[in-house]
């Protein structure tokens, strides 16, 4: 790859990286380009050279920080020498790894940027709607090793999932498990719950 490609590269990952970094601790009504380009330490005429606005470059922090955590999600989820009890275990660490590394704020931000912005939302639910399909993708697998999901459609089971992670986010953020709202707590017991049900199926690892 030639060398200006390359400096091309790393500029506009270092433009993300700052963004992520601003949009956290301002929020989006508070990220502004200027602010931006000075943490990632360059001329301001950079991020309108590889993103052209505010709005663009959101959006690419999306797609950036969400393929990463989808190709995870992916590796986890493909993984066969895990029980889907310990696919779920670890799903909840990165959760935890999530919070911490500021992606939770960042797509609680701009899911609320959605409400009022439809092209954030477009980008959003598509990518939401990929972890979305991936755990439908895990529910039907489960049909197939423990049995019926009781009265809940593989699709069902993607909804309730990503429903209880997204909105597990949301409280979160607003401090309830500070107030004594078990949050994450409660996603881990999930985790117990198919322990159960690997334990009464038949089709033992």
């Amino acid at each position: 790859m030639a060398r200006t490609a390359v400096k091309k590269i790393e500029t506009s990952t270092s433009l993300l990286e700052a963004a992520k970094k601003v949009l956290r601790r301002a929020g989006y009504a508070g990220l502004s380009t200027r602010e931006v380009a000075a943490e990632a330490r360059v001329p301001l005429s950079q991020i309108h050279y590889h993103f052209g606005s505010k709005q663009n470059l959101v959006l690419e922090l999306f797609e950036y920080l969400n393929t990463q955590l989808l190709d995870r999600q992916n590796r986890l989820f493909g993984d066969p020498s895990l029980k889907l009890s310990e696919q779920w275990d670890r799903a909840c660490d990165y959760l935890d790894d999530d919070i911490a590394s500021g992606y939770v704020r960042v797509l609680q931000e701009l899911i609320a940027v959605s409400w009022h912005d439809a092209e954030v939302a477009k980008v959003i639910r598509a990518g939401i709607m990929g972890w979305v399909d991936l755990i439908v993708g895990l529910a039907r697998e489960a049909e197939q090793k423990i049995g019926p999901l009781g009265p809940f459609s593989a699709e069902e089971v993607g909804a309730i999932a990503a429903s209880s992670f997204i909105g597990g986010e949301s409280l979160f953020l607003l401090g309830l498990e500070k107030k004594g709202s078990p949050i994450r707590a409660s996603l881990r017991r999930v985790g117990d719950l198919i322990r159960i049900a690997e334990g009464s199926s038949p089709d033992r690892r």
